[in-house]
């Protein structure tokens, strides 16, 4: 075989490498595919988190990434990016930006992320974004309140769900409840800057503000006295989740409307409570699509 037709195979060989790097990406972006753990000789057990500063977010990922960019509502600092991630990002010109780009090596990331972030060459430092009040609710029917979900992989997770199903905020505690982090971000896949995520200092009174807006709450129980789907009344439904572990606060469960379980046949009879979330959110969609 001829020099020439040599490179055009490597040549082709590359391209289509290339284009199937591309699509297995955008799978993981999109939460399709699951994405590999990071290689054991990331490790660096000399790795320090750096101080962030109240107002300092870092946020990473190619998908998490360009969607902050695109959030009018957020405030960039600064893009530190490879130049191969920059061309991903598809954003236009680094000139042209209204922010700083920087473009550095993967282990610049990773001395500043950590090597367990898979950051995809990619992080923006920001501000956090606006804090939302429960009266800027008022328009919708459908909202997820978290009391006190520590993990912000859930949590992330939760929020994609909830704007895939149009729910209008994402409801949590100050206390035991992961802050805007570029793991939550990560986790949400982009859906941070699509959905309020409202932290209030007092669940049972922010549940009773929910109620005089109109809305029914709904605490999920796996011992509820009745399947969801023969709970709901009227037209606006807040969805109430507990911990992991030990799932509503006492307080809570007083303060909601009513009590409610997923009625599960199989040998399992729990979700983790992400899962139980897009359940749940599924099954509040289709009573309001009724109620409508």
């Amino acid at each position: 075989m001829s020099k020439d037709k040599n490179q055009d195979k490597t040549g082709r060989d590359t391209h289509y490498a290339t284009l199937r790097r591309n699509v297995r990406d955008a799978k993981r972006e999109r939460g399709e595919i699951p994405t590999p753990p990071p290689k054991r000789q990331k490790s660096n057990k000399d790795w320090k988190p750096p101080q962030l500063q109240p107002e300092q977010v870092f946020l990473y990922g190619l998908h998490t990434v360009r969607a902050a960019i695109d959030n009018r509502e957020r405030k960039l600092i600064k893009l530190s990016v490879t130049q191969n991630a920059f061309a991903r990002l598809d954003i236009g010109e680094a000139d042209a930006l209204s922010f700083p780009v920087e473009f550095v090596s993967p282990q610049d990331i990773d001395n500043v992320l950590g090597p367990e972030a898979i950051h995809q060459g990619v992080m923006l430092e920001t501000r956090p974004l606006p804090v939302r009040r429960l009266e800027a609710l008022k328009e919708s029917t459908l909202l997820l309140v978290l009391d006190q979900v520590t993990d912000p992989h859930n949590v992330g997770a939760i929020m994609r769900s909830a704007v895939a199903f149009g729910a209008g905020a994402v409801i949590t505690t100050q206390r035991h409840s992961p802050t805007e982090s570029g793991v939550l971000a990560k986790s949400a896949s982009g859906a941070l800057e699509l959905i309020p995520y409202i932290q209030v200092t007092n669940l049972a009174d922010a549940l009773s503000e929910l109620h005089k807006l109109g809305f029914q709450t709904i605490g999920l129980d796996s011992e509820g006295p009745a399947p969801i789907e023969g709970t709901f009344s009227g037209g606006r439904v807040a969805l109430v989740l507990g911990s992991e572990g030990k799932g509503l606060r006492q307080k809570t469960r007083e303060t909601v409307t009513a009590l409610a379980r997923l009625d599960m046949p199989g040998e399992i009879k729990s979700l983790n409570v992400s899962n139980a979330a897009a359940v749940a959110l599924y099954a509040t969609r289709q009573h309001l699509a009724k109620a409508g």
